[in-house]
């Protein structure tokens, strides 16, 4: 198996320098099927044409974490005043 990645990453490499950016895209996405325990077979047969990449940030600024959203209707809780702030209100 290490020859045929070694093999894919090979022609990966030359197909980008041809600039066949289509055709490194499909090597790459099967050199990614096989490391993650995909069959050759299987790899050479997926069609990963309507695969999208997480963009960075989409779940959070460079984290896994999701953004959180506020549910519809809540407001934020209102500043304290400072003029008020450690007082007694006696």
């Amino acid at each position: 198996m290490t020859t045929t990645l070694a093999e894919l990453q090979q022609r990966m490499e030359a197909a980008a320098e041809a600039l066949d950016f289509e055709e490194a895209r499909r090597l790459r996405d099967q050199i990614n099927l096989l490391r993650g325990g995909a069959g050759s077979e299987q790899a050479a047969l997926a069609d990963t044409a309507g695969l999208t990449r997480q963009q960075p940030g989409a779940m959070g600024l460079g984290t896994s974490q999701q953004r959180m959203t506020p549910p519809a209707g809540w407001k934020p809780p209102r500043k304290p005043d400072p003029m008020t702030k450690g007082r007694n209100r006696r």
